[in-house]
């Protein structure tokens, strides 16, 4: 039996899989199967050393078993801390790991959980990690929750952002800023346009030189706090802004259309292509081990980069194919329109 019909039987009868590809496209490949497989078989065993950045969101540790399969209590905690080794096995030497957690709460009280904190810096030292930086992600568009205690009890404020952690093996990784500027505030284009700056001593102790402030670098170095949103009007000029879904539209399209389940907790497009650019160059390694939709690798795809992502349910990893239809004819109408502007 052909792998993609194993696949395809394993989802009728809602039952694991082995790993096995469920597709490819021109720069990378979704597999099926639990990572703790993946990382024993050949697939994976064949990049070790050579993977430029792990970018993820696990399961969050939830108080209840959701249909994504996440681990609960102190199993979470163990079952991430022992993936770190393996998983750090895969870094090529200046490479980086990315994860986002989310947050959760103790079960029946109004309470946050510190499982999710908990397991991170056990992720970190079991890889021997340095933690690069701490990102906040900020999404004010998320429903109200836990409901019980923000929309009933009304005792707590709304959670709308998640933690991203960038870590590396080494204290150097491979990063440039650069590649992720950010356009300047209307105040920082008059300043540039007028020459003329505010210099001297601030109450901090920090010198501001006459022209230390007065060359154009293309653009203004990116925040450590993004925001998710669809109304950028409304936003402060600091702030790093992704759209929420405009992005998901072909996928789930694509899902509804198969009669594939939505997978409940997608990435955000901006934020795996955020870190994509920032931590990679072109043709470089990206992995996501927890591939769900495979936003990190339709995002990697765009830009250039190869991608192999992971994902234990054979569900999501089938829907998650919808994001690359039509790939190729829009590349196609891409190269047309380019011919078509060159020629004119």
């Amino acid at each position: 039996m052909k792998k993609s019909k194993v696949i395809k039987a394993a989802r009728a009868k809602k039952k694991p899989v082995a790993v096995s590809e469920a597709y490819r496209t021109r720069k990378g490949r979704m597999l099926v199967g639990r990572i703790e497989d993946a990382l024993e078989g050949p697939a994976l065993k064949a990049i070790r050393g050579k993977v430029n950045l792990i970018f993820t969101s696990p399961p969050f540790p939830l108080v209840r078993k959701k249909r994504y399969g996440n681990e609960t209590g102190g199993h979470y905690l163990r079952w991430l801390e022992s993936l770190a080794p393996r998983l750090c096995d895969l870094l090529a030497p200046d490479g980086s790991i990315v994860i986002e957690i989310g947050n959760s709460w103790e079960p029946g009280v109004p309470v946050m959980a510190t499982l999710g904190l908990e397991a991170l810096l056990a992720f970190k030292r079991a890889g021997k990690l340095h933690l690069c930086q701490h990102v906040i992600c900020h999404n004010p568009a998320r429903l109200p929750s836990p409901a019980q205690w923000v929309n009933v009890k009304r005792e707590r404020l709304k959670d709308s952002f998640t933690h991203v952690w960038w870590m590396s093996r080494k204290e150097h990784p491979r990063a440039d800023n650069r590649r992720v500027l950010l356009p300047y505030s209307s105040h920082m284009k008059g300043l540039l346009k007028s020459q003329k700056y505010n210099a001297g001593v601030r109450p901090s102790g920090h010198v501001i030189s006459s022209k230390g402030f007065l060359t154009d670098h293309g653009g203004a170095i990116a925040p450590n706090v993004i925001r998710i949103t669809e109304d950028d009007a409304s936003l402060p000029e600091s702030l790093l802004q992704f759209s929420g879904t405009s992005a998901d539209l072909k996928y789930r399209q694509y899902c509804k259309d198969n009669g594939y389940e939505l997978h409940p907790a997608r990435m955000q497009m901006g934020l795996s292509s955020f870190f994509i650019e920032f931590l990679t160059q072109p043709g470089d390694l990206v992995l996501d081990p927890f591939g769900g939709s495979n936003t990190t690798g339709y995002a990697a795809e765009m830009l250039k980069r190869e991608w192999i992502s992971v994902e234990a349910s054979v569900e999501y990893a089938l829907g998650s194919k919808g994001r690359f239809e039509n790939e190729k004819e829009e590349a196609k109408a891409r190269s047309m329109r380019g011919r078509r502007n060159a020629a004119a």
